[in-house]
């Protein structure tokens, strides 16, 4: 699956313009705690949260993470879709629980 077939999937707007919406995702996670995220974020993931600063950025950037998918309506500021951008990590926003977004992610087979 890509960031933008997730997109797709999720009704997500990918926020980041500049970033290759055509990466591919290779496996996803749902979790807040940015510590427990960094020590299981891997490569190619999509990052299901509610966090939706510059730490979570940072966090994706360290796991080298395809994606950041802010979920339940939260939005991101100006500045983070910037470093996000700089960064080449894609940002997208969703009115969906993370819990749904989870689950449409687990059914298309995102493990």
């Amino acid at each position: 699956m890509t960031i933008r077939e997730l997109a797709d999937l999720t009704g997500a707007t990918i926020v980041t313009k500049t970033v290759d919406a055509d990466r591919e995702v290779k496996c996803g996670y749902a979790c807040d705690l940015l510590s427990w995220v960094m020590a299981r974020g891997r490569e190619g993931m999509a990052w299901v949260t509610v966090q939706a600063h510059m730490n979570a950025v940072a966090v994706a950037v360290l796991a080298d993470m395809s994606c950041v998918a802010a979920a339940e309506g939260v939005k991101f500021d100006e500045a983070v879709v910037q470093k996000a951008e700089e960064e080449g990590v894609a940002l997208l926003e969703t009115s969906k629980s993370a819990y749904e977004v989870a689950g449409l992610l687990y059914g298309a087979g995102v493990r």
